[in-house]
């Protein structure tokens, strides 16, 4: 998973002490798009093509911080992000604002059925 340029900037300002809105519970949220195959771009900074109701906070408990990792977690109802999801992202607000990350992979065609849990576990390692 890559993160954006944006995202890089907030690393940065949190570690210098800079004010930013956090990715914590009230503030965290998935995005979900649709039928977008663009390739990821660092620059990017929202979702190319976000569906309707697609941005959602975080399931209560999340996210879920260790060591080195970050876990997120949103469910999406039978009202919310109907279609096909094609790409996703990390967010520090329900709209605008930064994108933490973006990953492109097609992850089914969620019908307005069902309700769909997703996870995003973002780990962060040295070389």
């Amino acid at each position: 998973m890559s993160i954006t340029n944006a995202g890089r900037d907030l690393i940065t300002l949190a570690l210098c002490g800079s004010a930013f809105t956090n990715f914590n519970s009230a503030n965290a949220y998935i995005g979900i798009g649709s039928n977008s195959a663009t390739a990821f771009s660092n620059t990017q900074t929202a979702l190319v093509s976000a569906l309707t109701s697609a941005r959602n906070g975080m399931e209560s408990g999340y996210p879920i911080v260790t060591t080195n990792q970050m876990q997120f977690r949103s469910n999406f109802t039978t009202t919310q992000a109907n279609g096909a999801w094609e790409e996703w992202g990390v967010f520090n607000t329900s709209a605008g604002a930064t994108m933490l990350n973006r990953k492109v992979e097609s992850l089914g065609t969620k019908p307005g059925t069902q309700t769909w849990q997703f996870t995003v576990t973002i780990t962060i390692t040295v070389p």
